[in-house]
């Protein structure tokens, strides 16, 4: 327990309160406790347990004499008369609690109508809570009535539309104000809510994407909203906004940039980075901050820095919806990165205003998880917040029309809770995508509980991120020095065999719609970067063979691809490993490059093309790997890889090396594929040029 006053008080269970008193406040002694309520209400109390602490503190617990009701404020005396406000701490996180105060049927958030508006919140721990309403100047206050299940409701019988509203919360003996959690509508940098409806939104017509047959059909192109539009002169009226990520004309065609240049690639699926309001980004001065938005304010409002007009509340839900159709209409899905393992700031989220405690990991002694680095970790577990959550997905779905959520640090999170979100989520898509990063993190969920890759086998629909591929492929990612295969270590040819795989032929996935391989994402070096230093001594001219030869991996490995947008032309950082918050300079995506860079464009786009064409590399389960899929080698250094789907049989070589190595066939191949360009376009002799990839099929 960390301890800010010398004397602090909390409700561990409904007959539990643990009073701390410091050393210096009385030698921390007391013969005596009693609580008294807010009508004055004297509850005596019992000593059951004292320990003197190493903190410098006394630790009592003490048992009521009385039933506790829940939502009161009690102030706890000793006998100094020395007092202090009783905290509802680990109660919260009883089953007792859980079973009185889970709602399961009734709506929370701001409900309009022309004729009234009704405002209704969960905070059974709440003394107090006041509506704050702002009328279009003016302003009034109201007391919310305490319902059932700690519920807090107020109407207001009048037109509302537009009006602006906080809420004033007392629990724990403090006032905090917050805006409506579950209210989609807000004003810049999440300062107030608004009342408004969905129905008033002029969300656009959806246009249908043809289903996948399966998640390795996916092809996924990682992009932010920001960076794909913030280069000076290349056409975009809205640059760094929703509108303009999908803004095509003259221009973006005619220099192939922004989603003009998306649309060229051939991928399948976008996966935005975090789209949902982050509290490092003034939306009001967006040039002041740059941040990619991992760090969640609010979970169902949009971010308004990426909005044509943040004190709209209407418009950034608009142009999103936009932005997925448009999208639609070019044949290409959305995936959004959802962050729902931690917070910006714990102390002024609004669910933990409303319900201290609840939406968090914390154990019995008041210790909260820090398993995401971040010093809060959600706890997805309770019943309410579980419902906040799936809620909150399946609002996005039915509001957005997305096709898939990446979860960032998906291990925080347990896996009951994914596999609700997959089968809420696919009943109303069938193809819908769920993947996260499945590390093992040290959060308070039990181990055998974690969304982890460890427990892949008990989320039958969620895909991970395979940090195996990476490794493999790249290299380390801790020490640049250090080659993965297709930089140079041919060492790793049978770790890289495994990879293309998709993770199933040694078990490490027991499905390859559950691997996503990658080389690179926003996080850490580039590969190109990476690349610098690794193969320092290299020319430009091969390091861009190099850039060639990992993407093909990633893109013909049995699995799901996963780009970085730009690593399809050797993007660079300017070999800066964090640029979270290191403004557009470092994060922009550079077209100039590109077009220097343009072989390594024309060959992934090749490859995407040949994935997309043969069915070999799109294996759907780990029976038809197992059955379809063979390795072999050229002298210990070039990897051999043949995939088949019957008719379809399709032969792969990879040369990480600088040597010249030859294959002969007994069947004539077709030469798909090779930017050596040393070979016919069939053959029965293959040649391998140094740094390079070929791909034949069978004639």
């Amino acid at each position: 327990m960390r301890m800010e006053r010398d004397y602090e008080a909390y409700f561990d269970d409904y007959n539990c309160l643990k009073v701390y008193m410091s050393k210096n406040f009385f030698n921390g002694s007391s013969r005596i406790f009693h609580l008294k309520d807010s009508c004055d209400r004297i509850i005596h109390l019992n000593i059951d347990h004292k320990q003197d602490l190493l903190n410098g503190y006394t630790k009592y617990v003490l048992s009521l004499k009385e039933p506790l009701i829940m939502g009161e404020e009690y102030v706890v005396y000793d006998e100094h008369c020395q007092k202090t406000i009783c905290q509802y701490s680990h109660i919260v996180k009883t089953i007792r609690f859980n079973q009185e105060y889970e709602v399961k049927d009734i709506d929370l958030g701001c409900f309009y109508t022309k004729e009234r508006t009704v405002f209704r919140l969960w905070s059974p721990v709440a003394y107090q809570i006041l509506l704050r309403l702002d009328d279009h100047g003016q302003k009034s206050t109201i007391e919310m009535e305490r319902k059932e299940k700690g519920i807090f409701e107020t109407t207001v019988s009048k037109d509302l539309l537009n009006a602006h509203y906080t809420f004033m919360v007392r629990a724990n003996g403090t006032w905090k104000e917050t805006v409506d959690p579950y209210n989609s509508f807000c004003g810049p940098n999440t300062q107030y809510s608004v009342v408004q409806s969905i129905e008033n939104v002029k969300l656009p017509k959806k246009v249908k994407v043809p289903l996948m047959r399966s998640n390795t059909d996916a092809i996924i192109y990682e992009a932010s909203i920001r960076d794909m539009t913030s280069e000076p002169g290349i056409g975009v009226k809205h640059p760094r906004k929703f509108k303009g990520f999908t803004e095509e004309n003259i221009t973006t065609k005619s220099m192939s940039t922004g989603f003009s240049y998306i649309r060229s690639l051939g991928v399948s699926h976008i996966q935005l980075l975090p789209v949902f309001d982050f509290g490092s980004v003034d939306e009001v001065y967006t040039d002041i901050f740059y941040n990619w938005g991992y760090d969640p304010v609010h979970h169902r409002a949009l971010e308004g820095s990426y909005s044509t007009d943040c004190t709209d509340a209407i418009k950034r839900i608009e142009e999103l919806a936009h932005l997925v159709q448009d999208c639609h209409q070019a044949g290409l899905k959305v995936n959004l990165d959802l962050v729902f393992n931690h917070v910006y700031t714990k102390e002024k989220y609004p669910l933990e205003i409303l319900v201290p405690n609840y939406y968090f990991l914390m154990d019995t002694e008041g210790e909260f998880s820090n398993g995401s680095f971040c010093g809060n970790d959600i706890d997805t577990q309770p019943p309410m917040s579980r419902k906040y959550f799936v809620d909150t997905c399946l609002r996005i779905v039915e509001w957005f029309d997305v096709d898939g959520f990446r979860f960032d640090l998906m291990g925080i999170l347990d896996y009951n809770l994914m596999n609700e979100i997959a089968e809420k989520c696919r009943a109303l898509k069938p193809d819908f995508m769920i993947y996260g990063e499945g590390w093992n993190m040290p959060s308070f969920v039990p181990e055998h509980l974690r969304a982890s890759m460890l427990n892949q086998d008990q989320m039958p629909l969620i895909g991970h991120f395979s940090d195996r591929f990476r490794e493999t492929c790249r290299g380390s990612n801790v020490d640049l020095e250090i080659c993965g295969y297709s930089n140079g270590d041919t060492g790793l040819l049978n770790s890289m065999q495994q990879c293309l795989g998709g993770g199933c032929l040694d078990h490490l996935f027991d499905s390859p719609q559950k691997a996503i391989n990658y080389v690179e994402c926003h996080d850490n070096h580039t590969l190109w970067d990476k690349n610098s230093v690794c193969c320092q001594h290299e020319s430009r001219g091969v390091l861009m063979q190099r850039q060639t030869l990992a993407n093909a991996l990633v893109i013909l490995a049995q699995g799901i691809p996963f780009l970085h947008a730009g690593q399809e032309f050797g993007r660079t950082k300017y070999n800066l490993g964090n640029s979270y918050n290191r403004s557009d300079h470092y994060n922009h995506i550079d077209y100039n490059l590109r077009n220097k860079h343009m072989p390594i464009v024309v060959d992934t786009k090749l490859l995407i093309k040949i994935r997309k064409e043969h069915p070999c590399f799109r294996l759907a389960t780990k029976e038809e790997i197992e059955t379809n899929v063979s390795f072999g080698d050229i002298d210990g250094k070039v990897l051999v890889y043949q995939a088949k789907c019957k008719e379809d049989v399709c032969l792969c070589f990879f040369n990480p090396t600088s040597e010249h190595f030859s294959y002969d066939s007994h069947q004539k191949l077709s030469i798909l594929f090779d930017n050596g360009n040393i070979n016919a376009a069939t053959t029965y002799r293959v040649g391998i040029a140094p740094y390079c990839v070929v791909v034949c099929t069978l004639s």
